[in-house]
């Protein structure tokens, strides 16, 4: 049963809670909020209140962007409309049991055209329409470091010391000699509404990986989003610093956020998915699923791969697609099938980095899938072996941008990804982007220093 204001309040008050927190996630997947009197909370729990909509016009540096037309210094930054989820609360155990929320901007009280979250409901509502309902589970790669936020900056970014030595992938060592660490994390996430089904060592000095719990669409894509500013929290509150970054070194393999999904008839529960009598149990529903997500997933690039860094994870041999490929049981291909059963076939979607932002990945692959089904796509033959062996041999329509520049290009172009979002979204991130670019494009980098500085 949803949560009623009215509910929460008189709840609150006899506990003596003082204020909530409430938070959103913008344009590029960071959560952006603040505390509420409970005062303010109970005016606005049935209804709504306003953010200055600079923070869907703004990067991740707070610079605003100068080429966007739904908000800028032309519009004057008025307030935007939010409404709390009141079914997405959570205690911060931390915080005296602080109640905390998760916003969805409004627009004439419909969906909101730029808000990630909306955007993800949009997709969520067409493929109720069409009779399917969609389960998922992030995965997240992020490294800890021995730094805080200041510290880091002060080294410049360069020599940060890690929580753990060298390379030792599912490390059983690491996981007794830090035990304590492992499960203080694990508890953490779990008290706050976001449990893990495992966490490990990965290749690499201090990197961690965690698989959050399936959910329902909206629930998982809300579990990835609090996810990653938890886990933040968590060791800068222990003086230690987690980075999501798709790569902070060279020297070690890149960070994702891979994305598990199923698909099920929302009138009887039943798997779209499963057909015990097809090879790797794929039915014909499933491959149009990911004949889908494949032919889409060029055009949709830079949406599941959002960042400058993004790209220099994008490479061969790096435990990353390269192409848009597709195999079973294969960790080369840019889409996993996993045969299983009724309730575990599943696609996982190995391109997105961990830097993407967690409603957006999950509107692109199942509104590109949901295409598939619609369009009743066909799917080629799989890979078979390494997919970077076979690259050179795919139809150009397969190949993935290498940077975001020309990814932004083909989101542009993109027909599908304007069918999934809807024009205004795309036009408003297609800027975002093309600012991030030029961004990068503004500065002199430690690369170009060392190679040019002397010789040339």
């Amino acid at each position: 049963m949803p949560n009623d204001g009215g509910a929460l309040i008189k709840t609150y008050r006899e506990e003596g809670i003082r204020r909530v927190k409430l938070a959103f996630t913008d344009i590029d997947g960071v959560m952006r909020g603040k505390y509420i009197s409970l005062d303010k909370f109970a005016s606005i729990a049935d209804g709504t209140s306003g953010f200055c909509d600079c923070v869907l016009g703004w990067d991740v540096n707070d610079q605003l962007y100068d080429n966007a037309e739904f908000t800028g210094w032309h519009t004057a930054y008025p307030d935007a409309k939010y409404r709390l989820d009141l079914d997405s609360e959570i205690r911060l155990r931390e915080e005296a049991n602080t109640p905390f929320f998760i916003a969805d901007f409004v627009l004439e009280d419909q969906l909101h055209p730029i808000c990630p979250r909306s955007r993800l409901k949009e997709v969520i509502n067409r493929g109720n329409s069409l009779g399917y309902a969609a389960k998922m589970a992030f995965e997240y790669e992020f490294f800890v470091f021995k730094e805080t936020p200041q510290s880091a900056l002060d080294k410049g970014y360069q020599n940060l010391e890690p929580l753990s030595p060298g390379n030792f992938g599912y490390s059983t060592l690491r996981t007794f000699a830090l035990s304590d660490l492992f499960n203080e994390y694990m508890d953490y996430c779990e008290d706050h509404g976001v449990p893990l089904e495992g966490v490990h060592c990965e290749t690499g000095p201090g990197v961690w990986e965690a698989a959050i719990g399936v959910d329902e669409s909206l629930a998982a894509a809300d579990k990835a989003a609090r996810f990653k500013i938890l886990t933040k929290a968590f060791f800068q509150k222990r003086g230690m610093m987690a980075t999501f970054m798709a790569k902070w070194s060279m020297d070690y393999p890149g960070q994702s956020g891979h994305l598990h999904q199923s698909l099920f008839h929302n009138e009887t529960g039943q798997s779209v998915f499963y057909d015990a009598n097809q090879k790797g149990g794929m039915s014909e529903s499933m491959k149009q699923y990911v004949a889908g997500v494949q032919t889409h997933m060029k055009s949709l690039l830079a949406i599941t791969a959002p960042t400058i860094n993004s790209y220099t994870r994008l490479v061969k041999g790096a435990w990353a697609p390269t192409a848009a490929t597709w195999g079973v049981e294969n960790r080369t291909c840019a889409l996993r099938v996993i045969p299983g059963s009724e309730n575990s076939q599943r696609v996982e979607f190995r391109v997105g980095s961990a830097d993407a932002n967690p409603y957006l990945t999950a509107a692109a692959t199942l509104g590109s899938g949901l295409l598939g089904i619609e369009k009743e796509l066909s799917l080629d033959d799989p890979v078979e072996g390494s997919a970077y062996d076979v690259q050179d041999q795919l139809a150009e329509s397969l190949q993935l941008p290498g940077n975001l520049a020309d990814a932004s290009r083909l989101l542009a172009a993109s027909e599908s990804a304007r069918i999934i979002f809807g024009d205004q979204f795309v036009n408003h991130y297609v800027s975002s982007r093309d600012w991030e670019v030029r961004e990068y494009q503004r500065y002199v980098n430690d690369w170009q220093l060392k190679r040019y500085f002397e010789i040339i």
